[in-house]
């Protein structure tokens, strides 16, 4: 094969994976961001007990050139992570990043809100128990009251049943955040990709 030949045949099929590329992404584009699938924050009606908000302050090193996972925080009791930030980042690896960190705080509130809530009202209803038994916050010996796994589960119950469908409301939220953190993912991938055909196409000319 004569090598003009070649290099035609080359450059045909880089524009048929570009082409085959481009249809893909917006195929991809219509399924994951349809009306009716826009990423939800999470519901006023919902945050009635409000936590710090914010992750932890864990800093990793400043040349660090890697993602990094810091120490649970101590209200949503979650890990969270730290994203690297490369000096020639694309606009599809911007869009990732910035979704990752925005479902990573949405995440971080939602748990630290509920965690504060669930202690809140546990203390609410051994107050109460106690209270209805006639007895103190303290025993004889300075300790603090408690209950029994009998009765506590019955706080369990009633906390897990009136929070049903605010936990159903964060799965479905949940599962779209991932499905779109998913797609970008792939995205990226399928750029970098391209990103290497190119560069051996250009080697190959020279």
């Amino acid at each position: 094969m004569l090598p003009c030949a070649a290099g035609a045949r080359g450059r045909g099929a880089m524009v048929a994976l570009r082409a085959g590329k481009k249809s893909l992404l917006r195929a991809l584009s219509r399924s994951f961001f349809c009306r009716g699938c826009q990423l939800a924050p999470e519901r006023g009606a919902e945050r009635r007990d409000t936590a710090p908000s914010g992750v932890s302050r864990f800093c990793p090193p400043r040349k660090s050139c890697h993602d990094w996972i810091g120490p649970p925080d101590k209200y949503s009791n979650l890990r969270p992570v730290h994203f690297y930030i490369p000096e020639n980042e694309s606009p599809s690896e911007q869009k990732l990043r910035k979704l990752r960190q925005e479902t990573q705080e949405w995440n971080q509130q939602f748990w630290a809100n509920q965690n504060l809530t669930f202690s809140k009202e546990k203390e609410e209803f051994i107050h109460s128990r106690l209270k209805t038994k006639g007895l103190g916050l303290r025993t004889e010996s300075g300790q603090k009251a408690t209950l029994n796994a009998e009765e506590m589960a019955d706080f369990y119950k009633e906390f897990l049943s009136k929070n049903f469908q605010k936990h159903m409301y964060y799965n479905r939220d949940w599962y779209k955040r991932n499905f779109a953190i998913t797609f970008f993912m792939g995205k990226v991938a399928l750029e970098r990709i391209w990103n290497k055909l190119k560069q051996k196409q250009k080697k190959s000319n020279n």
